[in-house]
């Protein structure tokens, strides 16, 4: 394979791996905000009793 080629499929694969970090990392954020204002709310829940 010529060296162009192989420039073109380590970009393909590292823009991938960006895409795909990139992603998971977004929710993993939004999971972890679900779960904070889940825990907010009981709380205030229970110091409103």
């Amino acid at each position: 394979m010529s060296k162009k080629l192989w420039i073109i499929l380590i970009s393909v694969i590292g823009g991938v791996a960006a895409v795909t970090a990139a992603v998971t990392a977004f929710l993993i954020f939004k999971e972890k905000q679900k779960r904070d204002d889940e825990e907010l709310e009981h709380y205030l829940d229970g110091s409103i009793q």
